[in-house]
């Protein structure tokens, strides 16, 4: 069985816009100065030499994403050339980091460009707030993000085509005797030091063309990806090759380099000012605003993409590659939307943007060696699109980021050494050190290790003793508590209380006498407790509280769910108020289990019951089917999906799919309807159900759909419900509720 993918929802042009507008960022407008400040004229020389070598990358990007057309890029493909190892873990975790990083400092350089129309806006607060846009955008589809890519890019090129054009027309735009200011191409006096001051320059605007990765990174998202995948990366590198070479030229037409080395923040506003008199400026600040917004765009896209790789791997945590209901890794563009805000928010961005640099050329370079390396091992691989020259290609795409790294400031490759230092540490310490703190905590925290039964009724008492030893012995140093709760009167003397008790312990016919007898029949690990308290609700929450041992409560079916009087049932209190799992079983002549059916939402509730049904099942030998029932709408992808969802959830709860486990995707409307038709199908001995968000509802036990499969099947069930911190129990009801209404 494989892995859950993403959905293909990404078109041509969609693509293109990501590779293009997310490439033309905020370098442009903040970078051009500083370039000319190193190499006047020389500049354009710098722009076309990055760009040609770039095509070498590119081209490897082009092979590498239609052989391996899915989400992670880079890291992929060390992976798949070198291993599963800590190279392709610092790869992934660079590109991921690097995509991060630049988000917040994209998103800080929105709030900046947004200060020229609105002064007083508060930069830290308008940073936040545009990547939790973005990050909305994310989880509500990857097409909601290629739509606002093409808006927005489509916007960003008319506006720099506006700059170009008007510049080489007007008259005072575009003018030789300005761009060769100071009478030569080179302004360095000999030949050594304009080719050094060239790959400084080279060197600085570099990172400026690498956006076409980001198309890479959302292969899996990419429609017909083997033609798609290699002409948007072509088509958006030469559209910014084209755009960056004409617009430099423009502003240095314009402006004379010794002026813009002076004032290297404003280059593209001065020059737009002076040939644009009144609305030059402002058009250019609305551009270097789009640009920052695209850069969001496509940095939050990819990084989130790339934790989604690291998660399904088992690299990260496996959370990050949860699917939502839009097919997008939610949980990773939270996490890392959260990250980003927080990046924001502290002030840090100017430090940790030399990621960006140092992060992008790791990547790149190993990116561009892992291509060798897979021709090597992979003669025979489908490659649908072939790198020409090979292997000329990939060996000059090493030997540019060799180049741009020997003349990167040393700042960045401190910082970016520092950065892979620290991922290297965490690749090794983690596993050992999260084995010690767990081992650690388990050592502080009082155990586990209660089964705790409550009874009242000696017609239920012997299937619940008999359920929970069956999940004793499932478990290592689990024990029996069967508890008699004693209602008393709070106006009863306590030798009286004591008294009744003694007299209950010593009757012959009494429920305990007849508990402890089966516990010597059936050696299991087994004790009676009696406890007195003026409800018997109460009783059994007082039990849980003084020793804080019980791992699960099981409990009898509280007979006709009344909703008038059900909030005050005994089983209706301690579910609501236990702090730990409690299970109820509607014993129906549970005797021997041979199949047990578990249906599977896929919240907490439904973990407990995969839990319960797998130790059941391992001690009685009986097989499992687990199923997921979906909209009978779905198409076959979706059924697809659904059932790699089924199987993570129960790899999530068990480590592994168990042998005795069937997993199966059906289609009903409603979800009851499909249980009972499976319950009728097929002769289960056991049901084993999770509780909906519902059973928080005073007017419900565990649910509605829950308890009419209880009251309506023939067979015995056991409904589950898991505990949970109640703010975390609270904010999953919300969300549910919340999509129902959506």
């Amino acid at each position: 069985m494989g892995k859950r993918r993403l959905r293909r929802q990404l078109n041509l042009v969609q693509v293109v816009m990501l590779g293009t507008a997310g490439t033309i960022a905020a370098e442009v407008f903040v970078l051009t100065g500083h370039a000319a400040g190193l190499a006047g004229p020389a500049t354009i020389l710098a722009l076309l030499a990055n760009g040609l070598l770039t095509y070498s990358i590119a081209l490897n990007y082009c092979e590498l994403a239609t052989a391996f057309p899915v989400a992670g890029g880079a890291m992929t493909y060390v992976r798949e050339a070198y291993g599963n190892n800590i190279l392709s873990f610092l790869v992934g975790s660079m590109d991921c980091l690097s995509s991060t990083f630049y988000a917040a400092l994209s998103a800080m350089g929105f709030a900046y460009s947004l200060q020229v129309f609105f002064p007083g806006l508060p930069i830290v607060f308008t940073a936040i707030a545009v990547i939790v846009v973005f990050v909305a955008l994310n989880i509500l589809g990857v097409a909601k993000v290629g739509n606002t890519q093409i808006l927005l890019g489509v916007v960003l090129l008319l506006l720099f085509a506006v700059y170009i054009v008007l510049g080489f027309v007007r008259p005072a735009g575009f003018r030789w005797e300005t761009f060769l200011a100071g009478g030569s191409f080179f302004i360095h006096p000999d030949a050594v030091t304009n080719l050094s001051k060239i790959l400084r320059t080279m060197a600085l605007i570099y990172m400026a063309y690498v956006g076409f990765e980001v198309i890479a990174d959302d292969a899996e998202e990419v429609q017909n990806p083997s033609r798609n995948i290699p002409l948007a990366i072509l088509l958006s590198l030469t559209l910014v090759l084209i755009f960056y070479v004409l617009t430099v030229l423009v502003t240095l037409g314009v402006v004379p380099w010794p002026e813009l080395a002076g004032s290297p923040e404003t280059a593209l506003t001065q020059a737009a000012r002076r040939f644009l008199p009144g609305w030059g400026a402002p058009m250019m600040a609305v551009a270097g605003i789009i640009a920052t917004l695209t850069s969001i765009n496509t940095a939050l896209l990819s990084a989130t993409r790339e934790g989604f790789t690291l998660s399904r791997d088992g690299t990260w945590p496996r959370a990050l590659s949860r699917l939502g209901r839009f097919h997008t890794p939610y949980v990773s563009i939270l996490v890392i939307g959260a990250i980003s805000c927080l990046i924001a928010a502290i002030g840090l961005v100017d430090f940790l943007s030399y990621i960006g640099s140092t992060g992008y050329l790791f990547v790149l370079f190993w990116a561009s060696l892992a291509m060798i390396r897979l021709r090597q091992r992979y003669p025979d691989l489908k490659r649908p699109f072939k790198v020409p020259f090979f292997p000329l290609t990939a060996y000059l795409a090493a030997a540019t980021g060799f180049l741009i790294v020997a003349f990167t400031e040393w700042r960045a490759l401190l910082f970016g050494a520092g950065v892979i230092a620290a991922c290297s540490v965490f690749y090794y310490t983690y596993r050992p050190v999260a084995r010690m703190l767990a081992s650690r905590i388990k050592t502080i925290e009082p155990a586990k290790d209660r089964i705790l039964v409550p009874v009242a009724n000696p017609r239920t008492a012997e299937s619940l003793v008999h359920l929970a030893s069956i999940l004793a012995q499932a478990s290592e140093d689990t024990s029996i508590c069967v508890l008699t709760v004693v209602p008393t009167s709070p106006r009863l003397p306590q030798e009286v209380v004591s008294r009744l008790m003694r007299r209950l312990r010593l009757h012959p016919k009494s429920l305990l006498n007849w508990i402890a007898q089966y516990a010597q029949e059936r050696d299991v690990p087994l004790y009676t407790k009696m406890h007195a308290a003026p409800t018997i609700s109460g009783g059994i929450l007082d039990e849980i509280k003084s020793h804080g041992d019980v791992k699960l409560i099981l409990m009898g079916w509280p007979g006709p769910l009344d909703p008038p009087t059900l909030a005050d049932n005994v089983v209706k209190v301690v579910l609501q108020r236990a702090h730990t799992n409690i299970a109820v079983l509607l014993d129906r002549g549970l005797k021997g289990v041979r199949r047990i059916l578990v249906p599977i939402g896929g919240g907490p509730h439904s973990r407990l019951a995969i839990r319960l049904a797998f130790e059941i099942a391992e001690q009685e030998g009986a097989q499992i089917t687990a199923l997921r029932f979906l909209p009978r709408a779905v198409g076959a992808e979706d059924t697809l999906d659904e059932m790699l969802l089924l199987r993570e959830i129960i790899e999530d709860e068990l480590g592994s799919v168990p042998s005795r486990m069937t997993t199966r995707v059906a289609q009903a409307d409603p979800v009851m309807e499909g249980i009972l038709a499976e319950a009728t199908r097929q002769p289960y001995d056991l049901i084993v159900i999770g509780a909906s968000e519902e059973w928080a509802s005073p007017m419900r036990l565990f649910g509605s759909v829950d308890d009419q499969i209880a009251y309506k099947v023939s067979c015995s069930v056991l409904l589950v419900r898991r505990h949970e911190p109640t703010t975390i129990s609270w904010l999953r009801r919300q969300s549910k509720r919340m999509k129902r209404k959506y």
